[in-house]
């Protein structure tokens, strides 16, 4: 496998890690309406900056105490 596709398969990884964490501390499903808009706000984040699953995942936490505004 090439450096980039390894990089974008840990890049997807990271988003997904996030994303699937966030909603099993909360008990969400990940298609419903919340579970969906924090897909979109992790997509946000990770075109930010944030790179790392822990990184998103603080990213996410620190939305949900307000901190952080998403449109998505």
């Amino acid at each position: 496998m090439s450096q980039t596709a390894t990089t974008r398969f840990d890049d997807v990884e990271a988003l997904a890690g996030a994303l699937f964490s966030w909603c099993a501390e909360r008990s969400i499903r990940l298609r419903s309406q919340e579970g969906v808009s924090a897909a979109g706000a992790v997509i946000d984040l990770f075109l930010s900056g944030h790179q790392t699953q822990d990184d998103l995942l603080a990213a996410l936490n620190l939305r949900d105490g307000g901190e952080i505004v998403f449109v998505s």
